[in-house]
Formats: C-alpha cells, structure tokens, sequence
C-alpha cells in the first residue's frame, strides 16, 4: 500500500491513480499518426470533473514521446496565434533551422532582424513559414487548448487553422471544452468547417477499472470495492474524492464518509453547475429527484410542459453533462449522489 494518499482533488493534475480512456485516447493517436489523416482536431468535451483536461495532457505526453512530432500548448486567454509562433520559434531545433533559412521574424519580437532578409510582417506568414520548415524536416506539430470557449482569441485562431489544413501543412489541434461552449463555438456562422471535427463526450469510466483500482489500493473484498465503484457512478472527480476520503478515514465505515464526500462534490462541482442552471432546468432536476421519476411522459406532465418546450430542456440539461438520455422515454441522473444534492436545494 502506498504511503502518501494516492488519490487527488486538483483539477487538471494527471492524478496517481488514473484510469485511461483506452478506446478513445487511441482513436485520437491513431487518427494523427495516420500517413493521411482522417481528421487533424478533435474536441474532447464532458462535464466538470470528467477528466478532459487529463485526457488531452495524456495524449499530448504520448505523442511527444515520439521525436517526430512538436507539441504546443496554448493559453485560450491570450493572442493565440502571437503564442504560437513564440512557442515554436523557443524550440532550439527549429530556432536554428529557421536562422538557417535566413527567415526574419523581428518585427513581432522574435530574434534579431537578419541582413539582407524581407522581414515576415503578418503573423499568419510567420506561421506559415514556420510550418513548411517543421515540413521539410519531416515532423508534425500538435497543438493543445484547454478549455476552449466561443471567444475572438479562438476564433481568429481556429479561421487561421483551416487555412493551415487547406494549405496541407503537418499541423494538429486537440481541445477540451464544456459541451455548451464547443457547441457555441461550432455554431459560429464564421467557422462552418468545425462542424466536421470530432466532438469525443466522456463516458463515465470503465465500473470493473474503478473497482480494480480500488480493490488493489487498500486491499478490499470485491464487495465493499463495488460499494465504492456504485457510488461513483464511474464519474472521475467522484473516483478521486470517494477514494481520497477512504483513505484517509479507513478507520471508518463508507456509509460515514457520506456527508464529507456530498460537501466536496457540491463545493467543487455541483454548486458551480448549479448555478449555472436556468429555473425550468432547475424544476426538470427536482422533478427527477425528489419524486425519483425517470418516466419523460409523468415528469413532462407534472411540470405541465408541452412535449416540444420538454424536448428543449431535455437536450439542454444532456449537453451539460446530468442527465442520461439513452434508454427511450426515460431520464435518469449521471452524477453521483446528484439528486441528494439537488433535494437539498428547495430547502
């Protein structure tokens, strides 16, 4: 057993104990390795505490791994394209080629200007040049955005990405994102061409995985590690905290750590989700909850909406990551312990 707590409540921190997406990590490598690749973005979506954010870190470690690629991760706060190109231009190999190709970057504050070279004035010509030098050395260039939203940043960058594609340079994008904001950005009547790029949603992870991990962890029987694996619902934040809590109360019963797991899951995800809720998403959660109905015609019917007003607030609430639409006619929760969460607040 190992002596500090394996478990972690960081975001975005690739945690000890991590359970990898196997099919869809590998479809995104497999695509981008690809001698022609089917797509060069994907976008990895899901709700808060879902493990996007690790998912992309995992990949992007993979991928870098191997020498004939560039990996760049970029700060969807800040000019994307200026940061890019300074990225690039701070990797000593490719520094050296483009000195060597008497390429004159100065005007935006990269090297010195070069004797007798055309200064590079527009910051798309600095990428493009950037990327037939990252060509001809036979290398490929990943990019990496987290927490991708429908911002002036990402859409001039994302205008300026299909023009790289169209151009055929060996350049990438994975982004992760909240469901709503990559759907924003999708719809955005100025980038059309990301209708065709994957959008990955983040499944719970795999029950026998989590149950694995927590039976190897603290050595349990396989009915208290199914326990545990039951009141996750398989959901990774709840997989962190569930298990940073046993460790550190195993002097205790599961059943009473309950109250502690409920408050870390509200103050770190369920309150901001919550509040980002309109009143009608709200009365469809409590309706769920409190009468612990799962029947789309009884629920409709009690909250007195018509089928297509339904239909609105079903797809809403399924973009954001709580609900689970997959068996005809029914709805039931995906978080943890959620409808716990949600009695409590018509109190």
């Amino acid at each position: 057993m190992p002596v500090n707590n394996p478990f972690t409540l960081s975001f975005g921190k690739k945690p000890l104990q991590y359970i990898s997406r196997i099919m869809q990590t590998n479809q995104i490598i497999e695509s981008f390795n690809a001698e022609i690749p089917s797509n060069q973005i994907f976008m990895i979506t899901g709700v808060r505490g879902s493990g996007k954010t690790v998912m992309m870190t995992n990949i992007a470690d993979e991928i870098r791994a191997d020498e004939s690629w560039i990996v760049v991760e970029l700060n969807p706060m800040r000019d994307l394209l200026q940061s890019l190109a300074a990225k690039i231009y701070g990797i000593p190999e490719m520094h050296a080629r483009f000195l060597k190709a008497r390429l004159d970057f100065s005007a935006f504050g990269l090297g010195v200007s070069i004797e007798d070279a055309v200064p590079v004035t527009d910051i798309e010509s600095v990428i493009e040049r950037m990327l037939e030098q990252i060509q001809q050395d036979g290398k490929r260039l990943l990019i990496t955005i987290d927490e991708a939203a429908n911002s002036e940043n990402i859409r001039i960058f994302a205008s300026s990405f299909q023009i790289f594609i169209r151009r055929d340079y060996p350049i990438y994008l994975l982004m992760t994102g909240l469901y709503e904001n990559l759907y924003d950005l999708q719809n955005d009547k100025s980038l059309t061409f990301l209708y065709r790029a994957p959008k990955l949603m983040l499944e719970p992870l795999n029950y026998t995985a989590v149950r694995k991990h927590y039976m190897d962890i603290f050595g349990l029987d396989m009915e208290t590690a199914e326990k545990m694996t039951v009141l996750t619902k398989g959901y990774p934040f709840a997989f962190q905290v569930l298990g940073y809590l046993y460790w550190e109360n195993r002097e205790k019963d599961i059943d009473d750590i309950l109250p502690e797991y409920d408050q870390y899951l509200e103050e770190y995800v369920y309150g901001k989700i919550w509040s980002e809720l309109s009143e009608l998403d709200k009365k469809v959660l409590l309706e769920i909850s409190v009468n612990q109905e799962s029947r789309v015609l009884c629920i409709r019917e009690r909250l007195q909406m018509k089928s297509e007003l339904f239909a609105v607030y079903r797809e809403r609430l399924k973009r954001k990551g709580v609900i689970d639409t997959r068996e005809y006619g029914k709805i039931r929760l995906l978080l943890p312990r959620f409808a716990e969460f949600v009695k409590l607040q018509q109190i």
